[in-house]
């Protein structure tokens, strides 16, 4: 008889255990922050004002029809999931950010259509596997930390046939661009996280969807925005109610310094893209992904 061979510490349960639930604590706090980062400001008005016309243009892609299951992923305040519903599609709305749905809820009864709202993160979706007709997300899913596992949910819940249709700022273009200029002032990513214009890069989204679909199609396009009178106007909205921006300046609140060079950084962008005066206008780059699931 022969001694029983020891088990190895890297596959004793016991030994890996504590290592497994100091990522799902890890993961828990940067969900929460992520949370509290879209519910500052004001996102649902920023959305409304800038890029309300971004949604139906995303819903159009995959071709809703009446009766279609749709889930819009990362939806905010439902600039997607309304236009879905208002195709006729049985939509549901979910988000990581709660927070954003009251104001979707009283758009969509004003609209005149009703769809379901649910709390959900998109690395980790609630819902069966196959369980829509289409998933869409409009700049939304991009902001997940973990692209390929929310990559995956994304596929896991669309039926074979389904469409997957996904618009993303682009890393050249203008927000993309914000991104880059706040990045000095900004927190480090969390180790394994990914850059969000990375969904904008048509070869990156192409490797995260992979052999699960096939019909890809993807094309850049761009969104008119004429609200601003000035490069200043612009960031100082951005200051008041977009979540990235505002944790960034609050990260740096206690440096005067830091935050007159991220003023002049954001203004200079702006110039660079077309706004300089009243009347001018800039236009912010868009990728536009669509694909059927295999």
């Amino acid at each position: 008889m022969t001694d029983s061979p020891a088990v190895p510490p890297a596959t004793d349960p016991a030994a890996t255990q504590p290592a497994t639930d100091a990522v799902a604590a890890a993961d828990r706090a940067l969900k929460t922050k992520h949370r509290a980062v879209w519910a500052s400001g004001d996102y649902p008005t920023l959305a409304s004002e800038l890029i309300w016309t971004l949604g139906p243009v995303v819903v159009d892609s995959v071709d809703v029809r009446p009766g279609d299951r749709v889930l819009d992923v990362a939806a905010g305040s439902g600039n997607a999931a309304i236009p879905a519903a208002l195709r006729g599609g049985i939509v549901v709305a979910s988000d990581l950010t709660p927070e954003l749905f009251d104001v979707g809820r009283r758009r969509a009864h004003e609209a005149g259509v009703e769809l379901e709202w649910r709390e959900a993160d998109a690395e980790a979706l609630p819902f069966e596997n196959a369980a829509f007709d289409a998933v869409v997300s409009c700049v939304g899913v991009m902001f997940a930390p973990h692209h390929r596992q929310a990559a995956g949910e994304l596929l896991r819940v669309t039926r074979p046939g389904g469409r997957v249709g996904l618009l993303s700022w682009t890393p050249e273009g203008f927000i993309g661009q914000m991104f880059t200029t706040m990045k000095p002032y900004a927190a480090p990513l969390p180790e394994g996280a990914e850059p969000a214009p990375l969904w904008g890069d048509e070869g990156h989204v192409r490797e995260l969807l992979g052999d699960d679909v096939d019909e890809v199609s993807a094309r850049r396009e761009s969104v008119t925005i004429d609200r601003f009178a000035s490069p200043e106007e612009f960031r100082d909205y951005f200051k008041q109610n977009y979540g990235p921006t505002i944790a960034v300046y609050g990260r740096i609140a206690d440096e005067p310094d830091q935050v007159r060079a991220l003023d002049d950084a954001l203004v200079e962008l702006a110039r660079s893209h077309g706004l300089r005066a009243a009347g001018d206008t800039m236009r912010w780059e868009y990728l536009l992904v669509t694909a059927r699931r295999t």
